[in-house]
């Protein structure tokens, strides 16, 4: 049996997962799909749409969730950036390889204070915080400093319009070898222009119906 599988962390997932579908923002459901489609798309605007969205988990889903676990897995990954951590439910499934790795160290940011604090309450629930360091703030900030000397795993899923960003932000500390996840990426042309296109740097290929998966050259 697998941490993933185990009785700490199996069931925590399902309840999550379960807490995820029936959640409800009434302030988010008042704002009109034109103005939700120009602050998803916002370089600037993005901490109000995500304020407005304080409520909802926005997780990945249960099967992209397992395909984090196995590649973290199959790489032997020990150093995992996480940009996005809502309440936690990607980063159980990444801090749960890193503990079937043998350890490691997974650093997860966001912004929203009361999304952190679930997020490490679930963590402790699961027994593993001790693999986690929790980073709040804008990203932009949080991941501009302190980064470990090597990267083997990033995963993007936070506001959409700052993946280029990010990902410019960790690229040298990214390993050869090291895998990015970007979820929703086909919110993300900039992002998907620069892994794609970037020569030498990536090779990338879109995988499922919105994940884009490069590895670092």
């Amino acid at each position: 049996m697998n941490t993933l599988q185990s009785a700490r962390v199996a069931p925590l997932v399902d309840r999550l997962f379960a807490e995820a579908d029936t959640a409800t923002s009434p302030i988010f459901r008042n704002v009109s799909g034109s103005e939700r489609a120009r602050l998803l798309k916002s370089k600037t605007e993005y901490l109000q749409l995500y304020s407005l969205m304080k409520d909802l988990w926005l997780p990945v889903s249960p099967e992209t969730g397992r395909l984090l676990y196995m590649l973290v897995r199959s790489i032997r990954a020990k150093t995992v950036i996480e940009f996005g951590t809502s309440f936690g439910i990607s980063t159980l499934f990444l801090a749960s390889a890193l503990r079937d790795n043998g350890g490691g160290h997974l650093i997860t940011t966001e912004f929203e204070p009361s999304k952190l604090a679930k997020a490490s309450e679930h963590l402790m629930e699961g027994g593993l915080i001790d693999l986690v360091e929790m980073r709040e703030g804008d990203a932009l900030n949080t991941l501009s400093v302190g980064l470990p000397n090597q990267v083997d795993l990033v995963l993007l899923d936070g506001a959409k319009p700052l993946y280029a960003d990010i990902l410019r932000l960790v690229e040298n500390s990214l390993r050869p070898g090291a895998l990015i996840i970007a979820d929703n990426a086909d919110l993300c042309p900039d992002y998907l222009e620069h892994v794609r296109t970037a020569e030498g740097k990536y090779l990338s290929v879109p995988i499922a119906d919105d994940i884009e998966l490069s590895i670092r050259l």
